[in-house]
């Protein structure tokens, strides 16, 4: 075939493939190979924007999309198709000096050629190779459209926006995301194993700035068009399937050429300044001047090996080639593969004839899982049981197992990512139309779970890779920190734009709960720095709020639902002291001393409405002016929070005057016959007071259930320093006890004998067991069949005063106790 063939050489961003594109869409048909699945797609979609769906064919190993009018086909280098053709191309055709896959791009370099016009397009460094494998050829050379310069090395943390960050292992594209999703808000991930749907994606989220970084492989390097300024390699080593070795120059700059695109000027550096990972100057000069050793050889093995045979198959795999600037490639794993199954004997029982060309056909199913030779090896001997048995075709409950085992999209990354390699074995297989019964409806089904698994796996990279309102954060403080759209939501949630970053409740604000730990403190600082408006305008509300706004719960003083402040000990019981809560730090200070003073004011006025007694109680016990007797009672009174069991206070009782008694009752105390208190501690609200302001003093007992009279003993609030006496199996509130030890000491001082009303009593909740008690610790005894008491000349304590009992029968006002606050 006397065609034209022409290499174009050069570095990158010298538009070769364009070209090359442009001129296949310039012939009647066309078929260019391209070195990955994603750069034939990548080209197939612009090239069906230019002829239509239905005259273009995209052909992968995976992958089969011929219209019966096809015309110009896009295919990876190895899917080929060796049919007539008006044009044809090599993209990237150094390759055929890769030790993996090199021996395909040379047969494709030696024997492809278009009707019409054949291009090469590669790298300067082949250069000599073409002239001396390739004689006819003529040689155009390109100049690169922008300047590739060094940067120098930066830490990862201090990369320029829109860079690309090489890494060449899976776990190491994982560190450097994960650690670009802590620092910079994220970054999409580009490898050569992800399937196009998924390489897409990730390339969208980079190319619509939803991130400003991209964590990629070296597949970067072949090709893929993408917005990039910078390229950072995060290392300079590489393990090429048999060692770890450095990389040479040329596959430095491959990479480092997709920083710039067209007329932008881009460049290139490390994460290392010194060590491994850092380039020499020797490197940098040649990246910069596109100065490249020229290639001396390129990888050979027989494109079209004998059939007749399987000895005659392996040794014309295994020949070496007779022309210079050729050496024999290393043994591929589809060699490998063939090699050890030609040790089976029921492999060569059935490799004779047309079995040798199926075996041949099934060894070169790609490992896309990297399971190593044996365990491939195995799956491809079972494939080739199958097809030489029978009636030659792949069982469907077989096929229809093994992809079902992958349909589930759950799991991490990882997971997800080896299912996808997975699908893709079995999505090669269905592209071979003569090992399925019906191979059209296996490919679209694998097509499907491969689209399924690459939507899942790009939403796991995404969730796992990007945190979207650090990404936010970043690209809003970076255009203009003083312009951070924050914004509070009606329930106190804290937006910057559509991210929730927290809420802000009173004045707290924290951080959302789904943010992960190393990401709280960029969205602590970035919202503090911009709450300061929404906080002082809250802050004049609370100087401004009413006294019913304002609560207390246990010791905290709460405002708006949450805690502003919290009561702390004073001097005395009834000095209690307003400490700001530290939420409060954040206002100015003249604004923290206007709350202060507020809530200064509400104290005060809580103190004189719910316990009144406590502050005259506390002047009382600390007067030298009065008794001993009163300032003892004063004290025992204030330091019980005005309640005390008279008992131990019996001496210091008696020796009280006429004068001294009235004076505490002015004060709002009851002398009662077995208790001192205030009945007005034993409402609600004040009880609720009462036990605040003990807690302050380390005296806090457990609080009584609200407007209970009587409660079962051992029940919580069941105590004398909540107000009520336990008695027998019960404990009944004491001012209720007051009433019954003054209706039994009124009927004493008529000479008869007290008869309680059983029924009423009862009605109350008082056990009999409870009213014998009660009379006993009275002084009373029984007396009769009646169960009437009498006096029996003991007592605990020294009757009230005549001025303090009520006249009244026998139990009289009873009844008004229940319910009684």
């Amino acid at each position: 075939m006397n065609s034209a063939i022409t290499a174009v050489l050069g570095p990158t961003n010298t538009g070769k493939t364009h070209l090359a594109v442009e001129r296949m869409c310039a012939h009647s048909s066309g078929i260019m190979g391209f070195p990955l699945r994603l750069l034939a797609r990548e080209v197939y979609d612009r090239v069906v924007a230019q002829k239509g769906a239905d005259r273009v064919a995209l052909v992968t190993g995976e992958e089969r999309i011929v219209p019966p009018d096809a015309r110009w086909y896009l295919c990876t280098a190895e899917s080929m198709p060796d049919h007539d053709a008006a044009f044809v191309a090599l993209d990237e055709a150094q390759l055929g000096a890769d030790p993996e896959r090199g021996h395909v791009f040379t047969d494709r370099l030696l024997h492809r050629r278009g009707r019409e016009e054949t291009m090469i397009l590669g790298s300067e460094a082949l250069r000599p190779l073409i002239q001396s494998l390739v004689p006819t050829a003529e040689i155009v050379g390109r100049p690169r459209f922008s300047r590739l310069t060094y940067a120098g090395a930066k830490k990862i943390s201090r990369l320029p926006k829109r860079s690309a960050i090489v890494a060449f292992s899976a776990e190491e594209v994982y560190a450097v995301a994960e650690m670009l999703r802590r620092l910079r808000g994220g970054a999409a991930v580009v490898m050569g194993a992800l399937s196009p749907r998924t390489r897409n994606a990730q390339v969208a989220m980079f190319q619509a700035g939803e991130v400003d970084y991209l964590v990629a492989t070296d597949a970067i390097g072949m090709g893929l068009n993408m917005d990039v300024s910078h390229v950072a390699f995060a290392s300079l080593t590489k393990f090429d399937g048999r060692r770890s070795r450095r990389l040479t120059v040329a596959e430095m700059a491959q990479i480092a050429g997709r920083a710039g695109r067209h007329q932008r000027d881009g460049t290139f550096g490390g994460v290392s300044e010194e060590g491994p990972g850092a380039f020499t100057p020797e490197e940098v000069f040649a990246i910069e001047e596109h100065r490249f050793p020229p290639l001396q050889h390129l990888y050979w093995r027989d494109g079209k090996p004998d059939l007749s045979s399987l000895d005659a198959l392996i040794a014309s795999l295994e020949a070496r080639p007779s022309e210079p600037g050729l050496v024999a490639a290393p043994e591929a794993i589809d060699l490998a593969v063939l090699k050890r199954l030609a040790d089976e004997s029921w492999v060569r029982e059935r490799a004779r004839g047309r079995g040798v060309a199926r075996l041949w056909a099934a060894c070169g199913i790609p490992d896309f899982q990297k399971l190593g030779l044996d365990p491939h090896a195995r799956f491809v001997g079972r494939v080739y049981a199958y097809l030489t048995e029978g009636n030659g075709l792949i069982p469907h409950q077989w096929f229809a197992d093994g992809i079902q085992r992958l349909e589930t999209v759950a799991g991490d990354v990882e997971t997800l990512a080896g299912r996808l390699a997975a699908i893709r074995t079995w999505a090669y297989i269905a592209q071979r139309a003569d090992w399925l019964a019906d191979p059209a409806h296996w490919a679209e089904r694998t097509r499907a779970i491969e689209e399924r698994l690459s939507d899942a796996l790009h939403a796991s990279l995404t969730q796992r890779f990007v945190d979207k309102r650090t990404s936010a954060l970043i690209r809003q403080i970076g255009a203009d920190s003083s312009a951070l759209p924050v914004t509070i939501g009606e329930q106190g949630e804290v937006l910057v734009e559509e991210h929730v970053l927290g809420r802000l409740d009173g004045f707290r604000f924290t951080v959302s709960p789904d943010a992960r730990a190393s990401d709280k403190r960029l969205l602590l600082s970035a919202a503090e720095k911009r709450l300061g408006g929404e906080r002082h305008k809250r802050g004049q509300a609370l100087v401004e709020a009413e006294d019913v706004a304002i609560t207390l719960d246990e010791v905290a003083v709460m405002w708006g639902g949450h805690p502003v402040a919290k009561l702390a000990a004073g001097q005395t019981l009834a000095r209690a002291r307003v400490v700001l809560a530290r939420d409060l730090d954040c206002l100015a200070r003249p604004q923290r001393d206007a709350i202060q003073a507020r809530l200064d004011r509400w104290l005060a006025a809580r103190l004189a409405k719910e316990v009144p007694a406590l502050p005259a109680l506390a002047a009382l016990a600390r007067d030298p002016t009065v008794t001993p007797a009163l300032r003892v009672v004063a004290a025992a009174l204030e330091a019980g929070g005005g309640m005390t069991q008279r008992l131990p206070l019996r001496s210091a009782i008696e020796r009280l005057t006429g004068e001294e008694r009235h004076r505490l009752r002015r004060i709002g105390v009851t002398i009662g016959a077995l208790d001192l208190f205030d009945p007005r501690l034993l409402k609600p609200s004040a009880a609720r007071w009462r036990h605040a302001l003990l807690a302050l003093a380390g005296a806090a007992a457990e609080r009584s259930p609200a407007g209970a009279t009587v409660l079962p003993r051992g029940a919580h609030g069941a105590t004398l320093a909540a107000g009520f006496r336990p008695l027998a199996a019960q404990a009944v509130r004491v001012d209720l006890v007051e009433r019954v030890a003054r209706a039994a000491h009124e009927a004493r001082a008529g000479k008869a004998a007290f008869v309680p009303d059983a029924a009423l009593a009862t009605s109350m909740g008082m056990t009999p067991a409870t009213i014998e008690r009660l009379m006993a610790e009275l002084g009373f005894r029984r007396v009769g069949a009646d169960g009437g008491w009498v006096w029996q000349g003991r007592r605990p304590a020294r009757r009230p005063a005549p001025s303090a009992v009520q006249a009244g029968g026998a139990f009289a006002g009873l009844a008004a106790l229940v319910g009684h606050g």
